[in-house]
This record gives structure tokens, sequence and C-alpha cells, in this order.
């Protein structure tokens, strides 16, 4: 499959985005297409050259330019084949395509974290993107399942990674660095020095802008690899997957506006708290977190900021309004 560089290709981890053990709807059904209802059709405007799914789609301005891939695990209740018939039955005019994620590629790696979402194999997919996809789609937009875009995604895809730059993302360097890794790694030299001569700051991997040419250059799946085997010995950090990506690419990422990153929805990694929005513009919305909104709204336990969340949910049984209004504007606005 040949996939040109004017066409946009994201990446979604399909079992997080229908069937997650914890944090998203589990459900039997003899027919799943009866589950979920389907999207509008999206049309490419006059204007285009060539032809989180749904508010991706909604707020493209060419959707039809628009490629998924969805990464499954193998050991996910939901077949490859039976997440296909799903995506179609919504989606009938989505490009896309299903990809089988392996987790013995991480199954000596995986190390305990803070939270045991966290240690699901497929987390750590987007490390594999470059073994997993085919060898000529050079870039990507990497996202969470909990997220939904507010804005063109064109605007996202069309920011640059200058330099040797392998992945552009929000940077938050008011945030502690220090606390995503342990006092053994900051006093053992071998480790620290990672950072030396850099200014390395936070970023979150739930929204990443990726040039996967550039990563199989460097060979960063197995530089991350790296850093896994050294936690498996050392416990050099207590949270997922992230650190092992601050540790090859922290100081040397694309820095993006925070308007595509409007994270932390689902309150921290232990507590389900319900949190506001930061001011300023916004492009993209993510429940990263404990918190998810569509367990908080089925609960019928929702924060303020879940029925963002309402009006991009296409499953038909939950038992909640599509169309509150909240803070003086409708979310079908959005």
């Amino acid at each position: 499959m040949f996939l040109s560089r004017s066409v946009l290709a994201f990446i979604f981890l399909s079992s997080l985005l229908l069937f997650p053990a914890n944090s998203i709807r589990l459900f039997k059904a003899e027919d799943e297409s009866d589950l979920f209802m389907e999207a509008p059709v999206y049309q490419n405007g006059p204007h285009c050259p060539v032809l989180a799914i749904h508010s991706v789609v909604k707020h493209g301005s060419c959707p039809q330019n628009v490629f998924f891939h969805f990464i499954a695990c193998d050991s996910s209740s939901v077949v490859p084949t039976q997440l296909t018939r799903i995506v179609k039955s919504v989606f009938p005019s989505l490009s896309f395509k299903v990809y089988v994620f392996q987790k013995k590629l991480v199954r000596d790696l995986v190390s305990s974290s803070i939270r045991q979402a966290l240690d699901n194999p497929l987390n750590y997919a987007r490390i594999y993107l470059a073994d997993l996809l085919e060898t000529c789609i050079q870039k990507v937009i990497y996202l969470d399942s909990d997220t939904i875009v507010v804005d063109n995604i064109q605007k996202l895809w069309n920011i640059s990674l200058t330099g040797s730059r392998t992945i552009g993302a929000p940077e938050y360097c008011n945030a502690n660095f220090e606390k995503y890794f342990t006092n053994d790694f900051w006093s053992n030299p071998r480790f620290s020095k990672v950072f030396e001569g850099k200014r390395a700051c936070y970023f979150n991997t739930g929204v990443m802008v990726m040039d996967l040419g550039r990563w199989r250059q460097g060979d960063y799946t197995r530089e991350i690899e790296k850093w896994m085997r050294v936690q498996k010995d050392k416990r050099i950090y207590e949270l997922g997957s992230l650190p092992p990506f601050l540790l090859v690419f922290g100081g040397d990422i694309e820095a993006i506006d925070h308007r595509w990153n409007q994270h932390g929805l689902g309150g921290d990694n232990l507590v389900n708290s319900c949190r506001t929005l930061h001011p300023g513009p916004i492009s993209l919305l993510h429940w990263s977190g404990k918190g998810k909104p569509w367990v908080r709204l089925d609960a019928k336990r929702p924060c303020s900021v879940d029925f963002l969340w309402a009006p991009y949910d296409l499953y038909k049984f939950h038992g909640y309004s599509r169309h509150r209004q909240l803070d003086g504007f409708r979310f079908d606005s959005l």
C-alpha cells in the first residue's frame, strides 16, 4: 500500500479506542454493527488537491485525505476482522487499515507502573510503529484514543520537524521533570548523563507528529528497548511507557503549541478527579489520567468537561444527552 506524504496518516490504538479493559466500554453483542450510529459522510471541498476518527474527519478541511492506522493487540477480545467490520459500519467512507501488535514483543520488557492500566502491552505499541507500518509511510500523527480534535488537523500535519528532530509534541517546561524518574536514576551518573547539555522538558506521548523515516534511521525502537531493560533491572521510573520516550527524545523534540494537547482531563494517574479547561485556544482535548469520559458518562457521574466528549460518541446505548450546554456554548459547534 502506497501513501504519499500528501495523505494524512493517523495512528490509533484500536483496542483502546473500542475495547480496553478498565478504560473503554465492554459489551457483548451478536451484531456489533447495531451498537454504533453511522457517522455523516464528510467530503473534501473543491480546494482539496487529492482525496480521533469522528472529530478528525468532522473538523478536517480535506477529510478524504485522512488515512487511519489502527493498532490492535493480538490478545484483544476484538479480533482485527471484527474491528474492521465495526469501523466500516460506522464510517463507510473511511480509509483505514488495522494492524496487529504482538504483545510478545514487550512481554519481557514491561515493568509494573503506578497504575495497572499503564501496563497494558498496547500502550507500548507506539514504540513499534516504524516496524508495524509499511516502510513507504514516512510521517504519521499519533493520537491516543481518549482524544477529540476540535480544529483542522491539517494544521498539525503541516508542522515541520526541523533539523534532525524525529518527534513533534507540546512541551511543558514548567513541569517538575525530575519527578518522572526515581532517586536511583538521578543519583547514578551513568544514567542521568543522558540529559547533560540538554534542556529536557516533559512532553505527553498521547499526541505526536512522528517522522518514521528518521525513526528508522536512528533505530529508536532499539534505543527505547535498552532503557526498558535498564528499568527491569534498576527501577529508574514508575510511569509506564512515557519515561523511555523522555530518555531518548527529551530536549530534542519539535515544540508544538499547547493548544494541540489540552491533556489531563481525566485527572491524575491515581485519582479520577474532575479538572477544568486551561485558558487559551484549544485544538485538541485529551482525557489522559485515570478518569475516562465514556466511563463517567455511562455511570452518570460525569465531570463538566466530559460533556465535550458526548457529541462525538456514536455508541447508541449511552444514557446521557448529546447536546447538553456547558459554559455558554453548544458542543455540536466544536
